[in-house]
């Protein structure tokens, strides 16, 4: 599914100014029982101003952007809560994930947190574990985020066998020093740096719960 240009309306405006320029002008010609230098003089000018405008409509046509190709996750919706949590924790998690869920282009997400899953959200894959792999490891080492744009161009794709096969993007997100918030994406390089921002907060405040 390719989302629709909002700017459509605005590139395709020049076009049709141009255009209905180009009409008026032969119309005033059409009308006019006798031409006077001054009015040819307008009237190349005119011609020239519609064919700018035309021309302009129809660059703008060409370097429209492409927007990222969203696809539908491969796997089952569920929403897994490791049994032994306490209550205000759940309910945390709960909140956190449904945010995420619906505010960004995040469909699946696992939190990984002391070498334990405490939840799986959205699009579930078959494979529940969490091994960590070098980038899961980098990101509980250095606690710095890792945005990987287009998952299928990494090698290091392999180590998220736990999120849906055919997942476009990852976040991997520390939650303080021993955990990360990993979300997946089903359009690749779709997340905005405000996402980025906004899911740093909420890794913070899981921190600051999972901590207590």
């Amino acid at each position: 599914m390719t989302k629709s240009d909002p700017n459509r309306v605005l590139r395709r405006l020049p076009i049709v100014v141009g255009g209905l320029g180009a009409v008026l002008l032969l119309i005033n010609r059409l009308l006019s029982s006798e031409l006077t230098n001054s009015q040819a003089r307008a009237d190349v000018l005119g011609v020239i101003l519609s064919a700018v405008l035309i021309l302009v409509g129809l660059i703008w046509q060409q370097v429209q952007p492409r927007l990222p190709e969203a696809v539908q996750l491969t796997g089952e919706e569920g929403f897994v809560l490791a049994p032994d949590l306490p209550q205000t924790v759940k309910t945390e998690l709960a909140w956190a994930s449904h945010l995420l869920l619906t505010n960004t282009v995040t469909r699946s997400l696992v939190v990984f947190y002391k070498n334990k899953v405490l939840l799986r959200r959205g699009i579930l894959s078959p494979k529940s574990e969490v091994v960590p792999g070098l980038i899961l490891k980098r990101v509980l080492e250095k606690h710095k985020a890792v945005y990987l744009v287009d998952l299928k161009v990494y090698p290091g794709r392999v180590e998220f066998d736990y999120l849906p096969e055919n997942t476009q993007g990852v976040i991997c997100q520390p939650i303080g020093e021993d955990g990360v918030l990993i979300l997946a994406a089903n359009a690749p390089r779709s997340y905005t740096k405000q996402d980025e921002n906004w899911i740093a907060g909420i890794a913070d405040k899981l921190a600051v719960t999972l901590n207590q």
